[in-house]
């Protein structure tokens, strides 16, 4: 199957109702890094501290959220192991909608003072909570539905979900100021992105509740298929972590640090930035489907390895592109639309490849459990690491440190790949 080949109606409506959920948790992830130099602002700009400070305020209300996402894994994983995909998605989607619609409501600090940052920070706990449960029912759903030789393509309408909803947040947050102007965008715009959450909830919901459970789930239960090794499944987690770590810590770092990087270290002007995310994610989005492709033609192994390497050795040279003076903006996007492309040929075979890690029965926990955990460390706590570390050092390389480092840690984990896990059943 190519991806023009058209899918039959329920396989169809099963990869798009898996995966919205996904893109509106992207969407407000976008949303909110997009716009942290507002959030900030407006919630965190607390008595006697600095932008930056704020800034990093900001970014450790974002990083705290992530740390509940494993919990949201754990709990919702087990209701879906247990009781079905299909209505467990159905109430994480319902739920993580009306936590981010929520956060468009609160009032800012110069309204109710130390309440709005706990607020937000309370919503945004939620939001992780909540978001922690999709991941691992909507890749199980997809992966389990796949024909056989088709998990790669099946999966990576998930990921490319994350690329949809990062270009969504940032074409939301870049058309505002244009439609009501920047002063309007401060005083009270920034709040729409958030509540536009709301009628994306509802359609997630009506295409939801028209999704049948996967014959190999059925079929699981039928079986009493109901345990397994604590030990087996814990090191697959583990191992799935390492596996992830790099496409947590490039993809946040490139898609969606970089425009506050830009601004802040670099002094980039706002417009510039939002360019520069909006080309890294295109970049992210083109191969997604492709590699998709190919991992089930070639193996999960080549694929993630090649893009794992050119991340470790490209870190710094796309780094000192960005920070040259010298460099034109179209070098600039050149170079995000490459490393872009580098973290979408991880993710496109990625979702697949944990999916075949974990047997049916705990595939839902097992897999979310490992995605969650990846990208509260490394995806959730990036900002506040990356930010933090500069301030500390002044040293504007940190995040080209950042993804060399968990580059060369996922490139060893992924060479236990085996060469045809692709070819094997779930």
């Amino acid at each position: 199957m190519s991806v023009a080949t058209p899918l039959p109606a329920r396989q169809k409506r099963v990869l798009i109702a898996s995966a919205i959920g996904n893109f509106i948790e992207w969407y407000e992830f976008a949303v909110y890094g997009f716009m942290a130099t507002l959030i900030a602002q407006h919630f965190f700009q607390l008595k006697d501290t600095s932008g930056l400070t704020s800034l990093i305020l900001t970014y450790a209300a974002f990083a705290v959220a992530f740390f509940f996402r494993p919990l949201g894994a754990l709990l919702f994983g087990r209701l879906g192991d247990r009781y079905g995909r299909k209505p467990t998605l159905i109430a994480v989607v319902l739920m993580m909608t009306l936590s981010t619609v929520a956060i468009g409501l609160v009032p800012t600090y110069a309204a109710i003072d130390v309440a709005a940052p706990l607020l937000v920070t309370a919503l945004r706990i939620l939001q992780g909570l909540f978001a922690g449960g999709e991941y691992g029912g909507a890749v199980s759903l997809m992966t389990e539905s796949a024909p056989p030789g088709k998990r790669g393509l099946y999966g990576a309408w998930q990921s490319l979900t994350v690329a949809l909803g990062l270009l969504a947040g940032v074409a939301v947050v870049a058309a505002l100021p244009l439609l009501i102007g920047e002063s309007a965008m401060n005083d009270w715009g920034w709040r729409v992105p958030f509540l536009l959450a709301l009628p994306m909830g509802i359609v997630a919901l009506w295409l939801r509740s028209g999704l049948e459970e996967s014959s190999q789930f059925r079929q699981a239960k039928d079986n009493q298929q109901t345990t397994a090794s604590t030990g087996a499944t814990l090191r697959a987690i583990l191992l799935g972590i390492a596996r992830l770590m790099v496409w947590s810590a490039a993809g946040y770092t490139y898609l969606v640090i970089m425009p506050t990087y830009l601004q802040a270290a670099l002094h980039t002007a706002f417009n510039q930035a939002l360019i520069i995310a909006v080309v890294s994610n295109l970049g992210f989005a083109v191969t997604i489907l492709p590699a998709g492709i190919l991992s089930d033609r070639f193996g999960r192994r080549p694929l993630m390895l090649l893009a794992t390497l050119l991340l470790l050795v490209l870190a710094f040279p796309l780094l000192k592109i960005l920070q040259d003076p010298a460099s034109t903006l179209w070098v600039k996007t050149l170079a995000v639309f490459v490393a872009g492309a580098l973290v979408g040929i991880l993710a496109g075979p990625g979702p697949a490849m944990l999916a075949e890690m974990f047997p049916t029965h705990v595939r839902y926990t097992g897999l979310g459990l490992a995605y969650s955990l990846s990208n509260a460390v490394f995806s959730g706590g990036a900002g506040l690491i990356i930010t933090g570390l500069m301030r500390q050092t002044g040293n504007l390389d940190i995040p080209a440190w950042y993804v060399a480092g968990t580059a060369l840690v996922s490139f060893f984990a992924l060479l236990t790949l085996g060469k045809n896990d692709h070819q094997k059943p779930l």
